[in-house]
């Protein structure tokens, strides 16, 4: 990840792609909205050719298991909370998926919606009729912090409708969407964004 300047909301995200691809530029960021608004400001005074969030996220339809790698497209802030209308294009997303895909790993493309605390149950089906696949906290508030450096989103599908992290066998989800982050962090530890 040379010259990639990597935003992890949480610290068990952070130490996992850090143990995948040493040497990168790994910042804790901090869950939720309000931090990602705080990081933001910070992560765009930070070295970096390009600015890539990492980390986990909730999966919107049937289809979605843990582990499953999501390359946003785009990123969105949820219109029924409150929160500014605000979308932001990846424009990392196609290097992105050609270095993801063939990694043994199982990798989508669409948007990301970001909201303010854990989507469940009929939660997920109202934010995947707006047109995400998958959700979560940060993305769209930590989009500043690229501060017009190219941006992307990679994000790890820790619980999904038919796999809730609520429910008995949520712990092996959560061992495969960990072992799959840290692949991922592993697959781009060498990305040299525009080369």
């Amino acid at each position: 990840m040379r010259g990639l300047l990597v935003a992890a909301p949480l610290r068990v995200e952070a130490v996992l792609i850090s143990s995948g691809a040493r040497g990168a530029l790994v910042r804790k960021t901090g869950m939720g909205p309000e931090r990602a608004k705080s990081a933001a400001a910070e992560l765009a005074v930070h070295a970096g050719s390009a600015m890539l969030v990492l980390g986990f996220c909730g999966g919107l339809d049937a289809a979605s298991v843990p582990g499953e790698v999501i390359v946003a497209e785009e990123v969105y802030a949820a219109g029924d909370e409150g929160h500014r209308e605000q979308r932001v294009r990846c424009d990392l997303a196609g290097e992105l998926i050609v270095r993801l895909t063939g990694q043994g790993l199982k990798v989508r493309s669409g948007n990301v919606v970001c909201v303010s605390r854990l989507a469940l149950g009929e939660r997920r089906a109202d934010l995947h009729a707006g047109g995400a696949i998958a959700v979560d906290m940060e993305s769209v508030w930590l989009a500043a912090g690229a501060g017009g450096r190219p941006f992307g989103v990679v994000r790890v599908v820790l619980d999904s409708p038919e796999h809730e992290l609520m429910r008995p066998q949520a712990a092996f989800g959560a061992l495969r969407a960990a072992w799959a982050l840290r692949r991922v962090a592993g697959a781009l530890h060498d990305l040299t964004p525009g080369v």
